[in-house]
């Protein structure tokens, strides 16, 4: 590579293919290989793990190849999308046996005779399944029926699932249960933070032969950081794009000049760049506008209080409507009814209730309407954040995040929402497959979508409905499906801490 002797290095440090040499065990990598290594030697069923794209499943994967004892003998299905019958004959493949026929009762007891052997051996069979995720329904269950094959005391065979966080959601589904029911351990891959990332870069760095001071700056590992969402593959990207821009610029150090080239040059890159781009356009625009209209506002108000009043006109004259006693159903549900004499018109332009009824005073409908879409909870600065993020050509989401600011806008401080879950992965195709999968199980009208951006960390919060107090968002929290409440955490949040977090 062109920037290897420019750098003192032995071999590229950034490569995307796994390579073991590579693994980093900060960030729990370490602990969950080892938690992996003792639950595949010592423990017995089914074991996953997941994590976002891009986050390190198959290189510790490889990993744990490389480094499980002798004694263990390795399947790895890399490509899982087998049928049912695929998927025996490929692990029987795999551990060197040829069936007599091809009907999968006999296989399959050909093949619990064969495990049988091995274990007699004392040796110990594990089938990792990389992209789990993308296995269908019939092939996991077919799993799962492996999965039992067993001798009097001992399971005969240990499974490792790898997938994405589809896979989380396939095994909450009705017809899974039974598979959910038998994985022992699960692990999830998170996204690297800013320190993480810093010693990351480092460590691989270091690993392909540099031996002096630090190449990449403090604020060049913040945008890194950043762009890449803590996630590893992309992080690889833009470090090597970054050493590139620093090597045709003869430079021996990766500042925030060089990572920005290298985020114009990725694809994942694009949407924050344009993020960054507009922001602060859109925000003065915002500001001027709000300037604007304070100024026009507060014009029209002195003038109107230096005009002289004039004559009413007949409309203006005409008197209030009194207003109409109760109904019966509608007295038993509210306070004592007023006394059965008609009450004297009340002005309008009073505010609150008139002194010794107990009655609201009837407003102008024209004025109502006025004053709803004016008074908008939702602050200047939060709705031009919020309009910032870029959902693509993802029409769902489009449209739950213009409910979000229609419903931001309009909710009481003191109402409530369900967070369903939030994530540092802002990544527009993911958050339009969640709300894909949401249709067939709740009203997608009731699914929102906050893009939130703070201390330079962009998130997304999706939330489900909207309740006028936290009792009754509670008591809708258990009404949820059964899925979600096992998938989600379903914390309650205000609509003033969602409006604040934006």
């Amino acid at each position: 590579m062109l920037y290897l002797e420019h750098f003192g290095l032995d071999e590229p440090p950034f490569r995307i293919t796994p390579h073991t040499d590579f693994f980093f065990d900060g960030a729990d990598r370490g602990t969950t290989l080892d938690a992996l290594m003792y639950a595949i030697v010592h423990d017995e069923g089914i074991v996953k793990v997941s994590g976002e794209v891009g986050s390190g499943k198959t290189m510790l994967c490889r990993v744990l190849m490389e480094r499980l004892p002798e004694h263990v003998e390795i399947v790895y299905l890399a490509n899982p999308s087998l049928s049912r019958a695929e998927i025996l004959h490929a692990i029987a493949e795999d551990l060197g046996l040829g069936f007599s026929q091809d009907r999968v009762t006999i296989a399959l007891r050909e093949f619990e005779e064969h495990l049988i052997d091995i274990y007699s051996d004392g040796r110990r069979v594990v089938i990792l399944i990389d992209e789990a995720h993308a296995m269908p329904g019939e092939t996991l269950e077919q799993v799962r029926l492996l999965s039992n094959l067993e001798s009097n005391r001992h399971k005969l065979l240990q499974i490792v699932l790898f997938g994405q966080p589809e896979l989380d959601l396939l095994l909450n589904e009705s017809s899974m249960r039974q598979l959910k029911d038998r994985i022992t351990h699960s692990f999830r891959m998170r996204p690297l933070s800013e320190a993480e990332i810093g010693k990351y870069v480092s460590f691989r760095m270091r690993a392909a032969g540099y031996r002096g001071p630090e190449i990449f700056t403090p604020r060049a590992i913040a945008m890194i950081a950043r762009a890449a969402s803590g996630l590893t593959r992309r992080v690889n990207i833009l470090a090597d794009k970054a050493l590139l821009s620093a090597f045709t610029e003869s430079r021996h150090s990766v500042g925030p000049q060089e990572v920005r080239a290298a985020i114009r040059d990725s694809e994942f890159g694009r949407l924050l760049n344009d993020q960054s781009r507009l922001r602060p356009f859109a925000i003065a625009a915002t500001t001027l506008v709000a300037g604007l209209a304070l100024g026009v506002a507060l014009h029209w108000g002195l003038a109107r209080r230096d005009e002289p009043p004039s004559a009413p006109t007949p409309r203006q004259a005409t008197p209030a409507m009194p207003i109409q006693s109760q109904s019966p159903a509608a007295s038993s549900a509210s306070s004592p009814v007023a006394p059965q004499t008609a009450p004297a018109p009340i002005d309008v332009s009073e505010k609150g209730n008139e002194k010794g009824t107990d009655q609201a005073p009837m407003l102008d409908p024209g004025k109502k309407t006025t004053e709803s879409r004016n008074a908008s909870r939702l602050g200047p600065e939060a709705a031009t954040r919020l309009a910032a993020y870029r959902p693509g050509g993802n029409k769902l989401l489009k449209e739950r995040i213009e409910a979000t600011r229609a419903r931001l806008e309009r909710e009481p401080d003191g109402s409530y929402s369900i967070e369903l879950f939030s994530s540092d992965n802002t990544d527009p195709g993911r958050v339009e497959r969640f709300l894909i999968r949401a249709k067939a199980l709740v009203p997608l009208d009731d699914v929102y979508v906050l893009p939130q951006s703070s201390g330079g960390k962009q998130r997304i919060r999706v939330t489900y409905g909207g309740y006028p107090d936290r009792d009754s968002a509670a008591q809708a929290a258990e009404r949820l499906p059964p899925k979600y409440k096992e998938a989600f955490q379903r914390e309650l949040r205000s609509f003033a801490e969602l409006r604040e977090s934006i």
